[in-house]
C-alpha cells in the first residue's frame, strides 16, 4: 500500500476510507486576514459600502463555504457540520493601514476532521470583503490562511 493515504497501489487518487474511523466531536479553528486601506476601513465599520454589510455578507459566505467544501476540494468527504462560528477583529498596522482578522471554528461529530471546512469558512469570507471592497481601493492583500487549532 502507498504511504500516501490518497493514493492506492497503482498512484491513482482516491478518497481516504474512513468507514471504520470511529465518530468523536471534531473542532477546527482557522485564520486569515485581510489588508486594507484606511478609506475601506471606515467604509466597512461606518456600513456605508454600496454593496451592503460587508462583515454580515462575509460571515454568511463563510458559513456557505464551509458547506460546500467537499464540493471545492476533490478529496474531501461530505460530512455533516454541527456548527461554525465567523469572528471578525480590526487590527491597525503601523503602515497606516487596517488588518481584519477572520477566524471560524467549525465543528461536526463523524470520522474525519474539519480542518478544511474551517480554512474553506476563512477563505471564503476573506474573497468576500475582497469582492465587496475592490471598486474603493484594488490594494487590498488578502493575508495568510492557516488552521491555527483542531481536536
Amino acid at each position: 500500500m502507498s504511504e500516501f493515504t490518497h493514493f492506492d497501489e497503482q498512484g491513482r487518487a482516491r478518497m481516504v476510507d474512513i468507514t471504520d474511523k470511529k465518530a468523536t466531536s471534531r473542532v477546527a479553528v482557522a485564520r486569515s486576514s485581510v489588508i486594507v486601506s484606511e478609506n475601506i476601513y471606515k467604509n466597512v465599520v461606518e456600513q456605508k459600502n454600496k454593496k451592503g454589510d460587508v462583515l454580515g455578507v462575509a460571515e454568511i459566505a463563510g458559513i456557505m463555504g464551509t458547506k460546500q467544501t467537499s464540493t471545492l476540494i476533490p478529496m474531501c468527504h461530505p460530512i455533516p457540520i454541527s456548527g461554525v462560528s465567523i469572528q471578525f477583529e480590526w487590527n491597525t498596522i503601523n503602515t497606516g493601514e487596517y488588518e481584519l482578522i477572520i477566524q471560524a471554528e467549525v465543528k461536526t461529530v463523524g470520522s474525519t476532521g474539519v480542518e478544511m471546512e474551517a480554512l474553506t469558512a476563512v477563505t471564503t469570507a476573506a474573497l468576500t470583503v475582497y469582492d465587496m471592497c475592490k471598486a474603493i481601493d484594488k490594494g487590498i492583500i488578502i493575508g495568510e490562511t492557516y488552521l491555527l487549532e483542531k481536536s
